[in-house]
């Protein structure tokens, strides 16, 4: 490796870690102090804010990467502002399109790596975050629902009854080639109810040509109540948490939502956000560098990091909105996750013009 390249790239890797592990401080100590809160009245040892909060604080840094891209680049022009190492890269015959290429395969290196192995680490930390942290929520109830190859299967307790509920099929509000099992606190079996279609809107299900099998008979009912503590908004919301789940489980999951026609897009969404990840730290880094050099002759640096934030924050807002936009199906997914990337993409390589000049 050229000395200069292993000059840039070191001097990077530092200002990175150093933003960081600032982020992680901060983002930590906020946690501890929402944790204190959440447990405050609930028996529970005095390790426990500490201990969640650095389950769930490596989930939130992952979702604060574009910013930690672009402070770090930040602070590394500043120094080499500073320093006045920039124009010794000038008269060495570097210009600046150089040392931003370098920066930029650097963030997309670091982001490949993010992807890889700090996602799925955060993922798994975020799931027994979730974990134990429902144990002691107020909404706690005794039901649990899950999706696997088999389909939707509900556990759910009411009236000292407990129904284990499997169907097949899920579209929006309609649940398909349902199978129900009633039992007693026992589990000694009290009755089974199958149904091609049931109506899952409110809480109060709607069971339509219900074949109901109790004491050795069976009998036909064209419609058929049936209380549980489960609606469709319900169902949607326990499966809403995607950053729980390592790139595996995500695939995984996609290919028993796809068999139980469950509804992809959450789950796409989380996909290519994460693969398209590594191109997002790039492009951040790039505009970052772009700021900076076109920003050089103020002297304030505080004034800097603020175009920086400000930019950033413009960037994450137009990034969350095409998200929502392709979530709620006003625009195809596609071209929700691809149009921030592109926008940004156009913007740096029309702000690259002349940088050399810079």
């Amino acid at each position: 490796m050229r000395t200069h390249i292993k000059f840039i790239v070191t001097n990077f890797l530092k200002s990175f870690l150093n933003v960081f592990l600032v982020m992680l401080s901060l983002v930590f100590i906020l946690n501890i102090l929402q944790e204190i809160e959440f447990f405050s009245g609930k028996n529970v040892g005095s390790y426990y804010p500490i201990y969640l909060s650095l389950m769930n604080t490596p989930s939130i840094i992952f979702e604060m990467f574009p910013f930690i891209f672009l402070i770090s680049t930040q602070f590394y022009f500043i120094k080499l502002f500073n320093n006045d190492e920039i124009n010794i890269f000038k008269y060495s015959g570097l210009k600046n399109l150089k040392i931003i290429s370098i920066l930029s395969i650097s963030s997309f290196v670091i982001g490949i790596g993010i992807i890889t192995m700090y996602y799925n680490l955060s993922s798994t930390l975020q799931s027994y975050y979730l974990e134990i942290k429902n144990q002691y929520s107020t909404d706690k109830s005794d039901y649990l629902a899950v999706i696997n190859k088999n389909g939707l299967w509900i556990k759910d307790i009411v009236d000292d009854e407990i129904n284990i509920i499997n169907s097949s099929k899920i579209n929006n509000n309609i649940l398909s080639e349902t199978f129900i099992s009633t039992f007693d606190k026992n589990y000694e079996l009290l009755k089974n109810i199958r149904s091609n279609r049931i109506d899952i809107k409110n809480n109060k299900w709607l069971i339509y040509d219900a074949s109901v099998f109790e004491d050795n008979t069976s009998k036909k009912i064209s419609i058929l109540e049936f209380q549980t503590n489960f609606n469709q908004r319900k169902i949607e919301s326990l499966f809403s948490n995607l950053s729980s789940l390592s790139i595996l489980k995500l695939l995984d999951l996609r290919k028993n939502y796809k068999k139980l026609n469950y509804s992809l897009i959450d789950v796409d969404l989380q996909i290519n956000k994460i693969f398209t990840y590594p191109f997002y730290l790039m492009l951040m880094t790039i505009f970052s560098s772009i700021i900076m050099f076109n920003t050089k002759k103020f002297k304030s640096s505080t004034f800097k990091v603020v175009i920086g934030l400000f930019f950033s924050v413009i960037i994450y807002y137009v990034s969350n909105f095409f998200n929502v936009m392709g979530v709620t199906e006003k625009i195809p997914l596609t071209f929700s996750i691809f149009s921030p990337l592109i926008i940004l993409c156009i913007l740096n390589t029309l702000l690259l013009v002349n940088i050399n000049e810079k």
